[in-house]
């Protein structure tokens, strides 16, 4: 059983060393679901007589006012053998066997942490472990005494501050309440009474100990109290017999003491029957015992929280990502890894692993056919504009067959009205593109964490798209140029033909600009230009596919990349200017994490153990 204090113990001195201090922060915190007993008293209840009675040595600093500033997290190891000593948790490699200094060093690290001339307190620990074969297991927390009034120079808050610290311990249902109380005072006005009771209404977790026994008026005696029925707790008072004042100056020897103690109740016929269950060595053997009991009760608990909260660490670590590296090269190496994982949600977007990509083919299966739709073709081949061009297109000599030319600026004039759904088609993809690179780089968590990497990045890629877009232009646009450029001979070579097999060709011969004629050039130009468009609703989609989706597919990143790599240290380390808070709260979840990892290897230990 012995183990588990030491488990506790263990545990509690990771927790400091970590950072976990119980104060409500937005960390879980091991701390507070640790079984701890913690010592309260008012000031001049002779709660350190108490403690330095149950270790058997004058360690505690004493003084005027206040001289607890700091909680004092008391761990006592029974050695069998060899000379006791102390170690204190901020000074692992130092052992004192001088008690007397591990007095002032407690004085001392108070100042480190409050300030030598303050007065004021702090909820950080401090962690003491004492080594004798003259003490019993056992751990305990002893806390700032309990004030009325503000003195020497103190802060007015000082009063409401202590019992705000005390409070924050002993409301917690895992700690056990070891409340100090004088027996020469009135029980009512007892400040460590009057706190537990209101956080432990049932005294299901309090112990009352009765200092000063020895001090009550005489004629007057604490039986009823200490027999449970002057103020009834769950557990039996326990009377105590501190050193006097004149011992304490006169450095009366604590073996010395705990004797004298003993002796008092035996012979005190008022006590007599009750000395099994007196006196500070009692207290620290029953209080060992009672925290073995409960710290075993808790380790299921303990074993599920623990395996709960690593989860919830490990989920949160994993969301704030990985540390930025310290060299160039770690840099370097982070920045393109970052930069890959933007990449590839970007290319499943446009695979169809996540949405987004099918909106490209419905500018071509929609958006682009509509437009070709709403080209006003009529308009270029009304019976007006085609006697006109036809006209201007002969000159001053009329044609002889077929009037070429005329045919040919006919369908240019069409043709050249197809570069507008053409460009709007490009500009429609590079809009579509534009919105996934947005969308990947809010999906890619890393890109979260680095600001100046985000905008970087986004901007490349922008830039990149950019320039494709104007490459795809330029060939799209040269798709429909050759049209113009070049007709299909084959469709106009079968237009006689079609005219011998059911039209008038002497309408075509010598009478060129009636109505019927200029109506079957304009049905030809219409047909022929209606050809091309079906072509080039298949054409111009593989163009753009080509120069923009393949392309923004395959090197997006490249001038990024190669710029990249000829950046210093200093502009690698600006990229990765990560926010200090997202920093500072990975360091603390790595911290909280190591804590827990530890805390289940040791307890899993122990339990399979026993």
């Amino acid at each position: 059983m012995e183990s588990l204090i030491s488990l506790v113990n263990k545990i509690q001195r990771a927790c400091t060393a970590l950072g976990d201090h119980g104060e409500g922060s937005s960390l879980p915190t091991l701390w507070d679901s640790l079984p701890a007993i913690a010592v309260v008293g008012g000031q001049s209840s002779g709660k350190s007589s108490v403690l330095e009675s149950v270790v058997g040595k004058d360690f505690l600093p004493r003084g005027a006012g206040i001289v607890t500033r700091r909680p004092l997290v008391l761990q006592l190891h029974r050695i069998d053998e060899g000379k006791e000593y102390a170690e204190f948790m901020h000074l692992p490699k130092k052992k004192f066997t001088d008690f007397a200094a591990v007095r002032k060093e407690i004085s001392d690290e108070t100042d480190r942490e409050t300030g030598p001339s303050s007065k004021v307190i702090s909820t950080v620990p401090i962690h003491l472990s004492i080594f004798s074969p003259n003490v019993v297991n056992l751990t305990l927390v002893d806390l700032p005494g309990l004030t009325k009034v503000a003195v020497d120079g103190q802060p007015e808050s000082i009063v409401q501050d202590i019992e705000n610290m005390v409070r924050s311990f002993i409301e917690k249902p895992n700690c056990i309440i070891l409340a100090i109380s004088p027996a020469n005072q009135d029980l009512a006005t007892s400040d460590a009474i009057k706190i537990s009771r209101e956080v432990d209404p049932k005294g299901d977790r309090t112990f009352g100990v009765l200092t000063k026994i020895d001090l009550m008026d005489q004629g007057t005696n604490a039986v009823d109290i200490l027999e449970g029925r002057g103020y009834k707790l769950r557990y039996p008072w326990v009377g105590v017999v501190n050193r006097s004042q004149a011992d304490i100056n006169k450095s009366v020897d604590m073996i010395a003491a705990r004797r004298r103690e003993r002796d008092y109740f035996k012979s005190t016929p008022e006590y007599s029957h009750l000395t099994e269950r007196m006196g500070s060595e009692y207290l620290g053997k029953m209080l060992s015992k009672h925290l073995e009991v409960v710290i075993k009760s808790r380790i299921p608990g303990l074993q599920a929280l623990i395996t709960k909260t690593i989860s919830e660490l490990e989920t949160e670590l994993s969301r704030l990502g990985k540390p930025v590296a310290a060299d160039a090269g770690g840099k370097l190496y982070m920045i393109m890894e970052i930069c890959r994982a933007f990449d590839q949600t970007f290319k499943e977007h446009l695979d169809g692993t996540r949405s987004g990509g099918e909106k490209v083919n419905s500018v071509f299966d929609n958006q682009f056919p509509a437009a070709i739709k709403r080209l006003q073709f009529d308009k270029h081949l009304s019976m007006d504009n085609v006697r006109k061009l036809i006209t201007e297109a002969d000159g001053y000599q009329p044609h002889l067959i077929a009037p070429e030319q005329g045919y040919r600026r006919l369908i240019e004039s069409c043709l050249v009205s197809i570069r507008g759904p053409a460009e709007a088609a490009v500009d429609a993809v590079h809009s579509i593109l534009k919105d996934l690179i947005h969308k990947s780089i809010s999906e890619t968590s890393e890109l979260k964490q680095y600001p100046t990497l985000r905008v970087e990045v986004s901007g490349a890629a922008v830039d990149s798209l950019d320039r494709m877009r104007d490459e795809s232009r330029k060939a799209t646009l040269l798709l429909v140029d050759m049209e113009s450029g070049y007709l299909t001979v084959e469709f106009f070579r079968k237009l006689p033909q079609d005219s011998e097999k059911g039209g008038n060709p002497t309408h075509s011969i010598f009478d060129r600009y009636n109505d019927a004629y200029l109506r079957r050039i304009g049905s030809n130009v219409l047909s022929y230009v209606n050809m091309v468009c079906a072509g080039l609703r298949n054409s111009i989609p593989k163009s753009i596919v080509y120069c923009q989706v393949r392309e923004a597919k395959r090197s997006l990143l490249d001038i990024f990349f190669t710029e990249l790599g000829q950046k210093e240290m200093s502009k690698l380390s600006k990229l990765l200017d990560e926010d200090p808070a997202v920093q500072q709260r990975r360091t603390s979840i790595a911290k909280r994490l190591e804590l827990y990892r530890s805390a289940q290897t040791d307890i899993e230990a122990v339990a399979w153990s026993k």
